[in-house]
């Protein structure tokens, strides 16, 4: 049995501000580490790519409202930032 990754843990170091942003950003991060491990089996961030961030992007948020895809396009630059990467990504 195996446990889901720990996105409290990932992202600690990186989020800042009020407990509500903190918060909308977790369960946001939550959103697309189950997104991405339904779709690709992929639980752990540390194994993603880009080309996951992208299809979440681009397939689950691009209905949305504006300032909803922006909301999450601010989550998935926090998780590249804790990874370590230089990804970049647009609406």
């Amino acid at each position: 049995m195996s446990k889901t990754f720990d996105m409290d843990l990932l992202l600690a170091g990186v989020l800042t501000g009020s407990h509500a942003t903190r918060q909308r950003h977790l369960r946001q991060a939550k959103t697309i580490q189950t997104e991405i491990s339904n779709h690709w089996h992929k639980d752990n961030p540390w194994t993603w790519q880009r080309k996951h961030l992208v299809w979440f992007l681009s397939c689950h948020v691009n209905q949305r409202a504006e300032s909803t895809r922006y909301c999450y396009l601010l989550t998935v630059l926090l998780i590249t930032f804790r990874l370590g990467k230089s990804w970049r990504f647009k609406l």
